[in-house]
């Protein structure tokens, strides 16, 4: 290459980028590579595939881990003055466009002209982004890794104060929580432990029957597991049946003595007699459950045998259980859509992290610690929030939470539960880490998640059926406007933080929809029936079904 005067100006950084990054001398942002370094389309063209894997789902979880710790000592992140120059080495064209289109997005004084520059400036970051993306799973070097995960261009865009703060943010995931960041997920999808946000982009040489086979897998691994989850359930009935019984027996057989007769044992009394009946009731409940388990075992090694007989199908698919590196340029581009519904149409969607939209506190922050804690305070209040009943069992589930280096007010659920397995699938929620408000963001995708799994699990019947149902017929009811489902999240957000503190913010028949279908604690309902007539009249109607048969 010429190392003329010209040089610089066209592949280095401009003077003025570079006294505003702190850079003290322009170097070219591309690599040099004297091998020939392939373009972007080349290196999409030859990835060899790799296998996608089933994602493994502890369903003993009952609740969300206490977080105490949600700063951790200062990481090394901003003190490589080559950051930037980092950042951009070796991403093509798409790396030079981006430094291209900062230097003229910052130089413009005129609106419209910075506007124009804006636009393109948030199209070629996504681009740079999604060639970054398709080496997730390999070694990325850190300001690589720090682009995907919080958006971070430059050190130089961020004070000094927000430096601090990233650099302490919980490096690893301690908490055993299906949270992660937008860097993690990609590694996971590259690494087949999830499957694609946008199944379209997964590229398969005989997807007709390959891609059946893993979607069958699925499909019984999530019966398999839903199965056990039950077995354990009724073992553990059986269990405290078994002790109970032993309780009664233990009273059964200790004989009162007939003093007039020398001490001979008397015959039962009125305790005994009590237990001899609760004896026979539990022989009869420990006889049904033992059916009930013998059943278990016996739809487990249907599901196993064919499991093992998909699972030889599956050994000899070789490429059509593959997952390419393009499926996780596809997620990125999920990732980039699940940012604009975060965003809204007049949010902010500029993609690069800059100080002045963000305030230095962390717990601001969407970091992976404070969402955890925002959804435990949640399913404090709605303790069904993750609940899936299959098979008359109920099983806790976690979507899985993408964190979106994103500005976005509100969370969005993408996929309530996957496709082929309804039963033990953690479906996928994306929460922005930069909104103004967090616990709004979270409570947004929360009250989505609600909605969604439950209109999924009614299908073509959600306008009648479940809380979607009665929700939708209150809607119409009232002749309202407008989207049913922003509405539902609206009065959920309602519902967590004002009803549970008996503000009576809902219209009376919401409330009763909510009140029966997502009810709060116990605790609180006891709390709320002292707090006004119409509280106090639905724990009343609670007591009167509780002597019937149900709502």
């Amino acid at each position: 290459m010429d190392n003329g005067k010209e040089a610089p100006a066209q592949n280095g950084l401009d003077p003025d980028i570079a006294e505003l990054l702190d850079i003290e001398e322009a170097e070219p942002v591309s690599e040099p590579a004297p091998s020939g370094e392939p373009d972007f389309h080349t290196l999409f063209s030859d990835e060899k595939p790799r296998p996608r894997q089933i994602e493994e789902i502890d369903t003993t979880k009952a609740r969300f881990p206490t977080i105490i710790k949600i700063q951790e000592d200062p990481k090394p992140f901003f003190q490589d003055k080559d950051f930037y120059k980092k950042v951009l080495t070796g991403e093509g064209e798409e790396g030079t466009r981006v430094h291209d289109l900062l230097g003229k997005y910052m130089k413009a004084e005129d609106p419209e002209e910075k506007s124009k520059y804006r636009a393109q400036l948030i199209s070629a970051f996504w681009e740079l982004g999604s060639r970054v993306a398709y080496r997730a799973g390999r070694e990325l070097i850190m300001p690589k890794r720090l682009l995907l995960r919080f958006g971070i261009l430059s050190p130089g865009f961020l004070s000094a104060e927000l430096q601090d703060l990233i650099s302490r943010i919980v490096y690893e995931n301690t908490t055993g929580e299906p949270v992660y960041y937008a860097d993690e997920w990609l590694e996971r999808i590259s690494k087949g432990l999830v499957r694609p946000s946008t199944t379209d982009e997964v590229k398969t040489k005989n997807k007709d029957t390959g891609q059946k086979i893993l979607d069958a897998v699925e499909k019984k691994k999530g019966q398999r597991d839903s199965e056990v989850t039950i077995l354990k359930a009724k073992i553990s009935q059986m269990e405290e049946r078994e002790a109970q019984l032993k309780g009664q027996v233990d009273i059964l057989i200790r004989h009162e003595r007939n003093e007039d007769y020398g001490g001979l044992k008397a015959c039962f009394n009125a305790s005994q007699k009590s237990a001899l009946f609760q004896v026979q009731e539990q022989l009869r409940q420990l006889s049904a459950l033992d059916g009930q388990i013998a059943s278990s075992y016996a739809t487990l090694g249907s599901l196993d045998k064919e499991l093992e007989s998909l699972g030889r199908k599956s050994e000899g698919i070789g490429a059509d259980s593959m997952v390419d590196q393009k499926s996780v340029v596809g997620e990125y581009m999920s990732l980039r859509q699940m940012a604009k519904l975060c965003c809204g149409r007049q949010g902010n969607h500029f993609p690069i992290f800059l100080s002045q939209f963000v305030r230095p506190i962390i717990r601001e922050i969407g970091t992976r610690e404070n969402v955890i804690r925002e959804m435990a305070q949640v399913e404090a209040l709605d303790p069904g929030l993750f609940n899936r009943v299959y098979k008359s069992q109920t099983t806790r589930i976690v979507p899985n939470i993408i964190l979106l280096a994103s500005y976005g007010d509100s969370g969005t659920c993408w996929e309530p539960f996957e496709k082929f397995n309804r039963a033990t699938s953690r479906g996928r929620v994306a929460i922005p880490m930069f909104p103004k408000s967090l616990p709004v963001a979270v409570m947004t995708a929360m009250a989505d998640l609600r909605w969604q799994v439950a209109k999924e699990k009614a299908q073509y019947y959600w306008m009648e059926e479940g809380i979607t149902g009665k929700y939708y017929q209150w809607f119409t009811e009232h002749k309202l406007r407008g989207d049913v489902r922003e509405y539902f999240i609206r009065d959920y957000a309602l519902w967590i933080n004002k009803e549970s503190q008996g503000m009576q913010k809902l219209d009376k028949d919401v409330r009763g929809i909510f009140w029966r279908m997502m009810p709060f604690p116990q605790h609180i309902k006891d709390s709320l029936r002292n707090r006004g007539f119409l509280y106090n009249d639905l724990y009343k109607k609670d007591q009167n079904i509780a002597k019937s048969d149900g709502y």
